[in-house]
């Protein structure tokens, strides 16, 4: 069962947070309003609107909404997080810090860091000082993780690191990586796995950028050289760096911020259509897609409130968070596909080139939107989620 409804306290947090919105961002003149942080190229946003916006959420205790507040977090609740992502998201009110900080090495860190690990590094995730990226998947390791061969080798008070990563987003202009090496080359490939936190300083380490189809250079190879990293680096046991990062703090995973954001890009694309009667040619067929996708992102936004109404409950969501992100992608990439076909031959047209509906961004979005069904857990990797856990087929 989906419940929609607000309880009274839920809805006293909604209105809290709304109010919050409207006195820090909603009244800002567009031009004073911070613009979305992370950069594929450049990196974390650090312009006055920005850090403005940053001190009012940290003034809140918003910037970490799911961490314990000892570490600086703000301690919400799972339905508090999911109020608090949907008002954001409905406000298109730009989130601050490092994802893969803020959501994956701080809360390991929280759990199973080392209390100077903890002072180190916590609150430089929150002041927006230090940001992260994962190193994760290599060439020959992708969706079977496990099967990883970068190597850590003890060496006195050093670990020695060989090895390879990629698809390693903003390693270019991280200043830390937390990063899976095999420690065991005996093991079972699960039990042989240890992390590191890796200064992305430390000499041997070479960064190489990974052009994609936009242009940008948002993903990256990582080569490690004999790469010497301080044995107190090493978060939690050795050879215990597989179960470690599958840990995560209780927060909210439905993917509403995504859902809202595709009826926002449909908003935007009707504006634009009307602001462009006389250029803009609408048939019968484009009118039909554009009801498609409104569909879809409403559904979209039912599936998280399918998954957070689950959360609400106790209980976890499995399959059916596969089921959300594969919809979701696959609607993305389908409205991607609508706003080409509205533009016609204009979508040759990028960025700020003369004649370029609304500078270039649809044809950025048509082809950034490829991958979407490939990162955070391929399309394969989710229906096989969803028919085994699902719908109780047997593997193949």
């Amino acid at each position: 069962m989906v419940d929609l409804r607000d309880t009274p306290d839920e809805a006293a947090f909604r209105k809290e947070v709304h109010d919050f919105l409207e006195e820090n961002f909603l009244r800002l003149s567009p031009s004073e309003r911070p613009r979305p942080q992370l950069g594929e190229d450049t990196g974390p946003r650090r312009d006055p609107a920005t850090e403005r916006w940053r001190e009012a959420l940290s003034r809140k205790g918003w910037l970490a909404p799911h961490w314990p507040k000892e570490y600086g977090g703000a301690g919400m609740s799972t339905i508090e997080q999911f109020i608090f992502n949907e008002e954001m998201a409905e406000a298109r009110a730009p989130s601050v810090g490092s994802y893969h900080g803020l959501s994956l090495i701080g809360p390991v860190l929280i759990i199973h860091g080392s209390e100077e690990q903890k002072r180190e590094h916590l609150p430089k995730i929150t002041s927006g000082e230090v940001i992260w990226c994962q190193g994760y998947s290599e060439p020959g390791a992708g969706s079977d993780l496990a099967s990883l061969q970068t190597r850590a080798v003890r060496d006195g008070d050093d670990y020695v690191i060989n090895g390879q990563k990629i698809w390693t987003s903003g390693a270019h202009y991280a200043d830390w990586i937390f990063l899976l090496a095999r420690t065991d080359p005996d093991a079972p490939k699960h039990r042989g796995i240890s992390m590191f936190l890796v200064d992305m300083k430390t000499p041997g380490i070479t960064v190489r950028p990974i052009i994609n189809l936009a242009g940008q250079k948002g993903l990256n190879e990582v080569f490690f050289e004999d790469v010497r990293v301080p044995a107190r680096n090493r978060v939690g046991e050795e050879n215990r760096g597989w179960y470690i990062g599958a840990t995560l703090l209780d927060f909210e995973r439905s993917g509403i911020g995504a859902a809202v954001g595709m009826e926002n890009q449909i908003e935007d694309l009707v504006s634009f259509i009307k602001e462009n009667r006389g250029s803009v040619r609408i048939d019968p067929v484009i009118k039909q897609e554009l009801a498609e996708r409104r569909i879809e992102a409403a559904i979209s936004r039912m599936f998280s409130y399918r998954i957070i109404s689950m959360q609400k409950r106790g209980q976890v969501p499995n399959y059916e968070a596969s089921v959300s992100k594969n919809f979701r992608s696959e609607s993305g990439q389908r409205l991607a596909q609508t706003q080409m076909k509205l533009i016609g031959l204009f979508g040759n047209l990028w960025d700020n080139q003369p004649y370029a509906p609304n500078r270039g961004r649809y044809p950025h979005q048509y082809v950034s939107s490829v991958s979407g069904t490939i990162a955070a857990g391929t399309s394969e990797i989710n229906r096989n989620v969803i028919a085994t856990r699902g719908l109780g087929l047997p593997r193949g």
